[in-house]
């Protein structure tokens, strides 16, 4: 018998707003096993799904949770096991503060398919929450809320300034997505560019101390939410997730994910850690990689 995991409840209860502001768009034209069809979601619908999502992600824990110790990963990496983590992450626990101030990436937003339970899959890149307790992100969001799949573009400096706040407006899988974080000093600048649809593109910039915001690792991840107290969302069953013109600078350095000094290929497991959720690829060229499905929790 599985666990019990954590679901995501509908009703009432779940449209408490908290920082989080979202807008969505939709479609059905996902990947089988989806609940399919061409729904026409109303504005209500919409703002009790942007609602819940927020309720729901003002409590997440967003750093990497560990499963076990490490291991031998493919072509010479270290390879780690998250419960909520899938991808790579540059970055060792003795790295020092400070080594990085840029990461980026390029990838399609996918689709996801849809039964009666609701689940999430969220892709980003970012610096941090490998082995600190800070997170600076940005990225995209699938959902499936009441059956019907939504998406999201999102950024998120935890735990300074926003906890998640969306800028886009007009998400859809398929769309082709190149997004970065870039640090000078304190200063972050995170941006988002929609290539497909131009008015999703973004750029905000915000603050946070060194001694809060390490910048000791750079990532290229997919993820469940994770919940401190109640454990994890569903992973919803998304069609693909590729990393392509995957790099960092580290040190005044500029890269690719591979040619930093420590690489971790992360594999994301069940909360008994007994099967993968996701399975990872090997870097191509350095700098590209993609994760699939396998399971949701």
């Amino acid at each position: 018998m599985r666990p019990l995991r954590y679901l995501l409840v509908s009703g009432p209860a779940a449209l408490m707003v908290g920082t989080l502001t979202l807008t969505a768009s939709s479609t059905a034209n996902v990947a089988a096993p989806a609940r399919t069809g061409n729904p026409a979601y109303s504005a209500r619908f919409i703002t009790a799904a942007r609602a819940a999502l927020a309720h729901y992600l003002r409590r997440n824990h967003p750093q990497l949770m560990l499963a076990g110790h490490a291991h031998a990963g493919p072509n010479g990496t270290t390879g780690l096991r998250s419960f909520n983590w899938s991808g790579y992450a540059d970055g060792a626990n003795t790295t020092s503060a400070g080594t990085f101030t840029h990461v980026g990436g390029s990838w399609t937003a996918p689709s996801v398919a849809c039964g009666a339970e609701d689940q999430l899959t969220v892709e980003w890149v970012g610096f941090d929450g490998l082995f600190s307790g800070s997170v600076e992100q940005v990225g995209t969001i699938g959902w499936c809320y009441k059956g019907s799949p939504i998406y999201f573009t999102w950024w998120q400096m935890f735990p300074t300034g926003n906890v998640l706040t969306e800028v886009g407006s007009t998400l859809q899988p398929g769309d082709k997505i190149t997004a970065s974080v870039t640090r000078s000093g304190t200063s972050y600048t995170l941006k988002l560019k929609d290539a497909t649809r131009p008015a999703n593109s973004f750029k905000t910039i915000q603050t946070c101390p060194a001694t809060t915001c390490l910048d000791t690792s750079a990532e290229w991840i997919s993820e469940r939410p994770a919940f401190a107290q109640v454990g994890f969302a569903p992973q919803a069953h998304y069609n693909a997730f590729k990393i392509t013109n995957g790099s960092q600078t580290a040190n005044g350095t500029a890269g690719t994910i591979a040619s930093f000094s420590t690489v971790n290929a992360i594999t994301m497991v069940d909360a008994t850690n007994a099967y993968s959720l996701n399975t990872v690829s090997s870097l191509s060229g350095g700098n590209s990689f993609s994760t699939a499905w396998q399971n949701s929790w």
